[in-house]
């Protein structure tokens, strides 16, 4: 499916292991454990911590740890990554679901445009 949001962005270069549904519900605090593992899989390098940004996006000091905390975000090798997270959930906005991020998402996915190689 192509998505008018991240036109021009190139595919992923590079697949891994991920999660698919890493946010703050899934981690537990001491000790670190991820839960809700029935959506694993491959998926773009990143996708993971892509997933963690897009849920603190209403945080700016948390998103920006996030991305201090994994450099793949930001770079050149994430940009594909974030680009299929930050369509998934604007899809879900467009389904009713997580409208409270709508305007950050539109602005993450204007911001993942204007760094396209």
């Amino acid at each position: 499916m192509r998505c008018a949001h991240c036109r021009g962005i190139p595919a992923p270069a590079c697949w891994t292991a991920a999660h698919s549904d890493l946010h703050w519900a899934n981690l537990t605090a001491s000790p670190l454990r991820l839960l809700d593992w029935e959506g694993w899989g491959r998926a773009p390098q990143g996708f993971d911590c892509a997933t963690l940004y897009a849920y603190t996006l209403l945080q700016p000091t948390v998103a920006a740890r996030v991305c201090a905390v994994f450099p793949i975000l930001g770079s050149p090798a994430g940009l594909a990554a974030e680009a299929t997270v930050c369509a998934q959930l604007l899809q879900t906005v467009s389904r009713g679901d997580n409208l409270v991020l709508e305007d950050r998402l539109r602005d993450w996915s204007e911001n993942l445009r204007r760094r396209q190689p």
